[in-house]
């Protein structure tokens, strides 16, 4: 039985269209909506924190397809399942973490069906009070995180772990450089990496959040707006170890990465057909399946991994403006989360910066 009454409405921040007014396109908007009767194979999540994504920003900008007017924005959430379709369903009153994607079930190579995302998009978004959802895109939450740092790994863990560990394919005492340190996805994926037993290399564009990022167990780092950057990468491979490349390279800035990484990469990386015919490889890295998310989750519980937070917004939805605002300035060191509520069980004081 469920320790929660069935409510009738729940608040959500929704994309509406700008009156011109401010600088984005489209505005986000505090709306009541009417909550559904659950169908057998869904259950109603009530939303203890929800988290932000650069995409949150994008949105607001008009710079992502589908953006879907009356959506809620998000794609992060974890929270407590308050009544299910399911007589007697086992996950009531469990802490839970939510799939961020539809259509990806446990292909390897890509999904199955039609791949959307939540967030400002016709499959809803998780910046709500409550939310109905299928049930089997619900994953039980690590038991020694907090609601607000479980909130900050569905879209980051999947995507990091995709990239480091089903792509790149990271083993113990491997060589890896991961770009643009300070995001939420790249900081999981330096401590997935650090957690397989990895070296780990990183950049940015200022020192503090490299020396962050050291604190965190990275070897070292160069500032990307340094020419030189890719020889003090290489100099910090060869102090470690003579004679040292990298085996992979994570890379979710962008940029001229191959032409900048050829002096540190093993083998070297030069765009010709020659260098192909070596069998290099150059990996596209999306998101992920429902599969991957749960392993993620469960590699997670095993190292006790806890998502780095740069901001834990205490205001609600009615506060949401501070998480995009933060967003917007780049100045971010890990997940901006919005507290909606007080979670139950978990961890309380794991990592807070």
């Amino acid at each position: 039985m469920s320790s929660y009454p069935y409510p009738k409405v729940s608040k959500a921040l929704v994309v509406q269209k700008s009156n011109g007014d401010g600088p984005y396109k489209f505005d986000a908007v505090l709306e009541e909506k009417p909550v559904p009767e659950l169908k057998s194979d869904e259950v109603l999540l009530k939303l203890t924190a929800v988290g932000f994504n650069h995409k949150d920003v994008w949105v607001r900008k008009g710079m992502y397809p589908a953006i879907t007017v009356g959506s809620p924005y998000g794609g992060d959430g974890a929270g407590i399942i308050i009544a299910s379709g399911t007589p007697d369903d086992a996950l009531l009153n469990k802490r839970v973490l939510l799939n961020p994607s539809h259509g990806w079930k446990s292909d390897p190579v890509g999904p199955e069906s039609y791949f959307s995302i939540l967030g400002s998009s016709p499959v809803g978004g998780t910046f709500a009070e409550y939310l109905v959802v299928k049930r089997e895109l619900v994953i039980p939450s690590p038991e020694h995180l907090e609601d607000v740092h479980v909130a900050a790994l569905p879209v980051g863990a999947v995507t990091a772990w995709r990239a480091t560990m089903v792509n790149a394919q990271i083993q113990p005492g491997h060589n890896v450089l991961i770009t643009g340190i300070g995001g939420g996805v790249a900081l999981l994926a330096l401590q997935f990496c650090i957690a397989a037993g990895a070296n780990v290399y990183v950049t940015s564009g200022t020192k503090d959040k490299i020396d962050r990022a050291v604190g965190l167990g990275a070897k070292g780092g160069a500032n990307y707006k340094d020419k030189d950057w890719p020889a003090q990468i290489n100099d910090l491979l060869q102090k470690d170890k003579k004679g040292s490349t990298l085996d992979a390279v994570i890379d979710s800035a962008g940029g001229n990465i191959f032409g900048q990484i050829g002096r540190t990469a093993n083998p070297s990386v030069t765009l010709t057909m020659k260098e192909v015919l070596k069998n290099h490889q150059f990996i596209g890295s999306t998101m992920g399946s429902q599969k991957d998310l749960e392993d993620a989750t469960a590699f997670i519980s095993k190292h006790r991994i806890v998502p780095i937070l740069s901001r834990v917004i205490e205001g609600g939805l009615e506060s949401a403006e501070e998480g995009f605002q933060l967003l917007a300035s780049g100045e971010q060191f890990g997940k901006v989360v919005i507290r909606l509520g007080q979670g139950a069980g978990g961890a309380s004081d794991q990592s807070k910066l």
